[in-house]
């Protein structure tokens, strides 16, 4: 059973390592990952929020509940229009155990690149909210928090929610 990594923890710091070669270990855990996502109503989830340091990360496309797994994604090209939405994070929850949500600015489409399970070669252009799942999600390849892009004030609010204890 994979172990969720909750904010604070190192690892979701650190820069993760490319995937040499796709194994049995790593199609195992994108499966894994698949059902806790979906066991947790998330849209996305990256290899560090379960302790793994290699660069591969799932999502769903919430308007077409279409799966994507990722290895050694890479977003190759960003707008210049940005746009502010709301996100949260699995790794960042409040004292009721939910995520907590912060309006963030991000470009408001991609391009990205990514080899799929079967070691295909994939490239999309992405906008709106899957753009916004994936700009998440490699940035925990990165060792980048959404939390990261709030200003001072608005994290320190925020953090204030997450570390309250019970």
């Amino acid at each position: 059973m994979l172990q969720m990594k909750l904010c604070g923890d190192l690892i979701l710091r650190e820069k993760c390592e490319p995937v040499s070669e796709i194994t049995s270990d790593i199609l195992n855990t994108m499966d894994e990952m698949v059902k806790m996502m979906s066991e947790q109503n998330g849209v996305g989830l990256a290899a560090p929020q379960i302790g793994v340091t290699k660069r591969f990360l799932i999502m769903m496309d919430p308007d077409t509940n279409t799966i994507y797994r990722m290895i050694n994604p890479k977003i190759i090209s960003k707008s210049e229009k940005t746009c502010v939405m709301e996100e949260g994070c699995l790794s960042v929850l409040g004292a009721d155990g939910l995520p907590v949500y912060a309006h963030v600015q991000r470009p408001e489409s991609i391009e990205i690149e990514w080899t799929d399970e079967n070691g295909k070669l994939l490239h999309a252009k992405m906008s709106g909210v899957p753009a916004r799942i994936a700009q998440h999600e490699t940035d925990h390849l990165d060792g980048i928090l959404f939390i990261d892009y709030l200003s001072g004030t608005k994290r320190e609010m925020l953090m204030r929610k997450v570390n309250r204890k019970h």
